[in-house]
């Protein structure tokens, strides 16, 4: 008599109850468009209580439970508690307010599934289009090669690791930078981001490779110094590889003189990289491009759609001004992914261009936005974050207790409360109480840094839900908060404007 094979219950992720999940989803969508609907209505940030961190120590659930019962727990230890950068007063870390439309790009491509790695599908193509959009964005010949990676850190990498084995000047690939016939250099003024060291770092080369070019009163790159830093590394036999240019500094917005490097990257052979992430996307904005004229001469960009473009958390692009150069950086071929004449593999794989096999798609919140939009009101958008900070800077410097402590370049503003004869140190923990108290009151997020020697507050306007009277309500509870520290009197919860005061 035979054995009785026992049954297999087979199972799968999706519901059992689709109805359940549809009702469910449109109440996610709704709750959703009411918290960026309402969020003038809530501060900026507020801290956790310790029952909320406590929950997030929680030990990994081994059975499941109702979908509806999750997505409340979620929505109560989440959703009150973000970083705050859809405020319109939050001005803190450089990054993009976000966007409804952007959120369900999100979804439709989670929904999607496509891996951009490659394969022949309609998500590989609108990855193209968008690359392409960009490159046509930041005026990049049509011979320009491109990719999409999670942010400004990684597009920077791309392009150096572009720049090294370009002037390597052996295969580096193959042998590797021990190999080089001479240390390379690279160049990047003393404002530069911190991703640059961890890129060269990250390419072999040591940071110490990395030469910090010093920079003038309006912190832009001394492209003399430049010039003599070149000319120090050649006699002493190493070999200068690629500067480095800044289009928007992360302490002051300042942007390089990039004709000008350009001109001196020309005359010695070397690569010319712009890290434009913060302002390569002033070339779209009518009144202000003129301040990034010579990005198009780049050899590569790393430039950030989730800044200035709004899409939500992750997107970053590179542009390489050769795409033969972008593709042999990084194009390798295992047997696995050969491509095929026809079906899903008869493509060019997009991670030829990058060092991701697997890599989300990002093109569908950056092609649904500018469907959207279109790229004209986004370069209104910029226009009108400069503006802003003009505006800014004007009420600053009308204002006797505050002082700015740096040329306002773009859209970032460096300031501090200073009431007279107080010494460096006793100012430092000043604006840092008062940038704090505005931080746990929800009032306003601004961030604070050192610019040549002076602590300051940093205001960077890349928000497009900011409105004059928010910047108005700033200085005034600067001002304010300032005024009671140094007077010795309690500035607590209690004494704190109303957020939403400036909408009443």
């Amino acid at each position: 008599m035979e054995a009785k094979v026992p049954e297999t219950t087979e199972e799968t992720l999706d519901p059992g109850d689709w109805d359940g999940l549809q009702s469910l989803a449109h109440q996610v969508v709704d709750d959703a468009i009411a918290h960026v609907r309402n969020v003038r209505d809530r501060p900026v940030w507020r801290d956790m209580p310790a029952e909320v961190r406590d929950a997030f120590t929680a030990s990994a659930p081994s059975h499941p439970q109702p979908l509806a019962d999750v997505y409340h727990e979620l929505h109560e230890l989440l959703m009150p508690y973000p970083m705050g950068n859809i405020h319109p007063r939050f001005w803190m870390w450089y990054m993009g307010a976000g966007s409804v439309t952007g959120a369900l790009a999100e979804f439709l491509a989670a929904i999607d599934g496509s891996n951009l790695g490659g394969g022949n599908n309609a998500a590989a193509l609108m990855d193209r289009q968008v690359v392409d959009w960009l490159r046509q964005m930041t005026g990049f010949p049509d011979s320009a090669g491109g990719t999409l990676v999670s942010g400004g850190s990684m597009a920077n990498i791309i392009g150096l690791t572009a720049a090294r084995n370009a002037m390597a000047g052996i295969d580096v690939r193959s042998e590797g930078v021990a190999a080089m016939p001479q240390p390379l250099r690279f160049y990047g003024s003393d404002q530069l981001h911190s991703c640059h060291q961890k890129a060269v770092e990250l390419l072999g080369l040591g940071n110490k490779a990395l030469r910090r070019v010093p920079t003038g009163p309006d912190f832009r790159m001394d492209v003399s110094a430049l010039e003599d830093m070149i000319a120090e590394d050649r006699n002493a036999g190493f070999r200068p590889a690629c500067v480095i240019a800044t289009a928007g500094t992360v302490n002051t917005g300042a942007i390089d003189d990039l004709p000008g490097i350009n001109a001196l990257c020309r005359k010695e052979g070397l690569w010319f990289h712009v890290d434009g992430c913060i302002g390569a996307l002033i070339a779209i904005a009518p009144e202000n491009r003129h301040l990034v004229s010579g990005l198009e001469m780049a050899d590569s960009i790393a430039l950030d759609p989730h800044k200035w473009l709004h899409v939500p958390f992750e997107a970053g692009c590179a542009l390489v001004r050769d795409a033969t150069t972008h593709r042999n950086t990084f194009a390798v071929h295992p047997e696995y992914l050969e491509g095929k004449p026809r079906g899903i593999a008869a493509c060019e794989y997009l991670h030829d261009y990058n060092l991701q096999t697997s890599r989300a798609f990002r093109a569908l919140k950056i092609w649904l936005t500018l469907k959207e939009h279109g790229i004209d009101k986004f370069g209104r958008l910029i226009n009108q974050n400069i503006a802003q900070a003009r505006y800014l800077s004007g009420l600053i410097e009308r204002t006797p207790d505050l002082q700015l402590v740096a040329p306002t370049a773009i859209n970032i503003v460096c300031f501090r409360h200073d009431p007279g004869a107080r010494p460096e140190a006793e100012l430092c923990d000043l604006n840092t109480e008062i940038m704090l108290r505005m931080q746990e009151t929800g009032v306003a997020a601004v961030s604070d840094t050192s610019v040549a020697g002076h602590h300051c507050l940093r205001v960077a306007i890349c928000n497009h839900r900011t409105r004059r009277e928010d910047l108005d309500l700033l200085v005034q509870e600067v001002s304010r908060i300032g005024g009671v520290l140094v007077r010795g009197e309690s500035a607590g919860a209690g004494n704190a404007i109303d957020p939403s005061a400036a909408e009443k």
